[in-house]
C-alpha cells in the first residue's frame, strides 16, 4: 500500500467523519505536514497509527485542522451593522422571538456577541441562540465561559461591564448570557440543517473549503432561512453566485433571502 495523501485522508474520515477533500488541498495538506513535523513522526502512516493510540495527539489535530480562530466583536465594524441595522430589522419583520443559528460557533465568542448584540434590542429572556461546531473540545471551552484579555478587547465597554468579570488575567462571562446559548456537536459537511432560522452566522470559515463545497453549504444556508432571513458571513468571504441561490446581497457580509 502507498502510504500517501489520500490514503491519509481515508483514515481521518473513518476516525474522525472529517472529509478532508473537501477542503483545499495544498492549505489544509500544508498544515497538517506542519503538525506531523512538529510532532516528529515520520510519514502518514505513522501518524495515523499515532492518532488511533495517543488520545493527547488525536484531540491536537482535530482542533488543528477545524482552525478555530475567534474573538468577540470580529471585525468590529461589521457587528454595529449588526447592532444598528440587521437585529432590529429582524425583530420588525419577525418579531421578538427570533430563530438564530451560529455555525462553526468555534470557542463561543461568536455566539456570545450574539447574544450582547441582541440585548441591546431585546430581553435576553427572549434571546435563544442555536450554537454548533465540529470540535467536541472548543465547544467545551465555549460552555466554561472564560477568556483571555484580548479575545475580548473588541467588546463595547458597557458591555464588558455588565457582563464580564476578571479573574487574574482572565475573564469570565456572565451566567445570564451563556444560558441564552445551547451548544452542540454538528458537522456542516454531513449533517442535518436547523430550518425556519431568521438568522445564521458563519464567519470565517468557509474559505478554507472548496469553491463546489462551499457552494452546497451556501445552498443548505438558504434552504435553512426564512424569507427574509439574514446570512451573516466574515470580511474575507463573499458569495459569488449569490443571486442564483437566491440571495439578495444587503452588503459585503450581510446576505438576505430573497
Amino acid at each position: 500500500m502507498i502510504f500517501d495523501y489520500e490514503y491519509f485522508k481515508r483514515e481521518v474520515l473513518t476516525l474522525t467523519g472529517i472529509n478532508l477533500s473537501c477542503y483545499k488541498e495544498s492549505q489544509m495538506k500544508r498544515r497538517i505536514d506542519n503538525l506531523i513535523s512538529k510532532n516528529r513522526v515520520v510519514g502518514y502512516e505513522k501518524y495515523i497509527a499515532c492518532l488511533k493510540t495517543d488520545r493527547r495527539m488525536f484531540e491536537e489535530f482535530v482542533n488543528h485542522i477545524t482552525i478555530n480562530v475567534s474573538e468577540f466583536y470580529r471585525d468590529s465594524n461589521q457587528w454595529k451593522v449588526m447592532e444598528e441595522k440587521a437585529i432590529p430589522e429582524l425583530i420588525q419583520r419577525f418579531g421578538k422571538n427570533l430563530k438564530v443559528w451560529s455555525a462553526a460557533c468555534s470557542t463561543g465568542d461568536e455566539p456570545y456577541s450574539l447574544v450582547m448584540a441582541m440585548s441591546r434590542h431585546l430581553p435576553l429572556n427572549n434571546i435563544r441562540i442555536n450554537a454548533t461546531d465540529l470540535d467536541k473540545q472548543v465547544i467545551e471551552i465555549a460552555k466554561r465561559g472564560i477568556y483571555p484579555e484580548k479575545s475580548i478587547a473588541a467588546v463595547p465597554a458597557d458591555l464588558k461591564r455588565r457582563f464580564f468579570r476578571q479573574t487574574g488575567t482572565e475573564y469570565k462571562i456572565s451566567d445570564e448570557i451563556k444560558s441564552r446559548v445551547e451548544f452542540r456537536e454538528h458537522n456542516l459537511l454531513k449533517d442535518a440543517y436547523p430550518t425556519g432560522c431568521h438568522l445564521i452566522v458563519c464567519r470565517n470559515v468557509l474559505i478554507y473549503f472548496t469553491e463546489e463545497v462551499k457552494n452546497q453549504i451556501f445552498q443548505k444556508y438558504h434552504s435553512s432561512l426564512v424569507t427574509g432571513g439574514l446570512l451573516f458571513i466574515g470580511a474575507s468571504e463573499q458569495i459569488i453566485n449569490h443571486k442564483e441561490i437566491g440571495f439578495f446581497r444587503k452588503s459585503a457580509f450581510f446576505y438576505q433571502k430573497a
